[in-house]
């Protein structure tokens, strides 16, 4: 008997009366057409023999397992070895190639090549550039670091130049200066780690003075036109602001009721010429002084008026007030302190009374009035005073003898 397959065989009852060999159906091979042939996988199911698919161009053989799949090359993948594993790309007749991403992926479009997923900062389609606000640093080799950028102050982008090993930011906000935008421009000052515009009234000029002001503190550097001040706000002393509270001009010179000298020097005189005056009007113009006193100042004259302001005036003049008024209170206090002790001396007692039985004696215990008469101790006519000193009291009942 031939026993052929019935599923494999394309005759149940014919087979090669030599060999037995039974005639097999495509896919089945064995004498019996039992068994699946080459590049072909029986089906769980249904037991027949599949064909196995294998791409030519990604399997190493036509061979594949019973579940079906091919027997791929290195990059190749899926079932039927028809398409590139992760990390290639572009598949061929020949192989998949390998993704360039600079280690920076493991995963590209199997069609183009771009890289997916940039890791470590990078993007671009083989992750070979930086993101933004990063750069690429020598070591470690094609490393992004963060740039020494802030956003306030820069773009916050950066770059090495060749040459450098250190990045510069790539262009600093206004205001700010540096290779790292972290310094104030000129005109600027540091307020707070934020630079701010230097505020000088535009009384400084950045021709002489580039930074302004101080770039730790915003004072104002060589105030010009007579200011002065933190922020060249105030004049300069001598001087004034003119009406319109615009500009500094000098401050007219008054003249008070003191005597004063004036000294002049001609062009063509040798000698200075003095003048002295007793009394000078306080409201004397600089014009009438002119008039009267000429200076010539293209013949290199000098003056010697003694240009002494109000307030140093009035402070002299409140000095000796001061000092008068306090010799006089110190004097009035002496004659006041002299004259008490004057009282008291005249008001002391000179008498004291010493009471013996009947007589009744005065002894004087104080020596500033020797002679003094005491006859007018007693108010009673009766008084008498003996030539020895003692004084004698007369009543109607009894005489006392002192």
């Amino acid at each position: 008997l031939c026993n052929c397959s019935a599923v494999g065989s394309a005759s149940a009852a014919k087979c090669n009366g030599t060999t037995g060999q039974c005639p097999c159906l495509e896919g089945y091979a064995g004498p019996r057409c039992e068994s699946c042939a080459e590049g072909f996988y029986p089906e769980r199911r249904s037991q027949r023999c599949r064909p196995c698919g294998c791409s030519p161009a990604g399997s190493s053989s036509a061979r594949c397992d019973d579940s079906g799949k091919c027997q791929c090359k290195v990059g190749v993948t899926d079932l039927k070895c028809d398409r590139c594993s992760d990390g290639y790309y572009r598949f061929n007749e020949t192989t998949c190639e390998p993704c360039q991403c600079n280690n920076h992926s493991k995963a590209c479009d199997s069609l183009t090549g771009t890289c997916l997923l940039c890791q470590e900062n990078t993007e671009g389609n083989h992750c070979e550039l930086c993101k933004e606000g990063f750069y690429r640093s020598t070591y470690p080799a094609h490393a992004c670091h963060r740039c020494p950028c802030s956003t306030v102050a820069s773009t916050g982008t950066c770059r090495i130049q060749p040459g450098e090993t250190a990045p510069r930011c790539d262009k600093c906000k206004t205001g700010y200066t540096g290779p790292n935008c972290n310094q104030c421009d000129n005109g600027y000052y540091n307020s707070d780690s934020i630079c701010v515009r230097c505020k000088c009234n535009g009384n400084v000029d950045p021709a002489r003075s580039p930074s302004v002001c101080k770039p730790d503190s915003g004072e104002c550097i060589g105030c010009l036109y007579h200011t002065a001040g933190f922020h060249c706000e105030e004049c300069e002393d001598g001087y004034v602001r003119d009406p319109e509270g615009t500009n500094c001009t000098k401050k007219e010179a008054t003249l008070g009721p003191e005597t004063r000298e004036f000294t002049t020097s001609a062009p063509n005189a040798s000698k200075a010429t003095s003048f002295s005056t007793a009394v000078i009007n306080s409201t004397l113009s600089p014009t009438t002084i002119q008039t009267i006193f000429p200076i010539s100042s293209s013949d290199n004259s000098t003056s010697a008026f003694a240009d002494v302001s109000w307030t140093q005036f009035n402070i002299i003049i409140l000095t000796v007030i001061i000092i008068v008024v306090v010799l006089l209170m110190g004097f009035v206090g002496a004659v006041y302190m002299y004259r008490e002790y004057q009282n008291r001396k005249l008001n002391a007692p000179f008498w004291t009374i010493e009471l013996k039985e009947d007589n009744i004696s005065f002894s004087s215990y104080h020596d500033s009035i020797p002679n003094a008469d005491v006859s007018g101790l007693l108010e009673d006519d009766g008084n008498e005073v003996t030539p020895n000193g003692q004084l004698t009291l007369t009543t109607p009942m009894h005489n006392y003898k002192a």
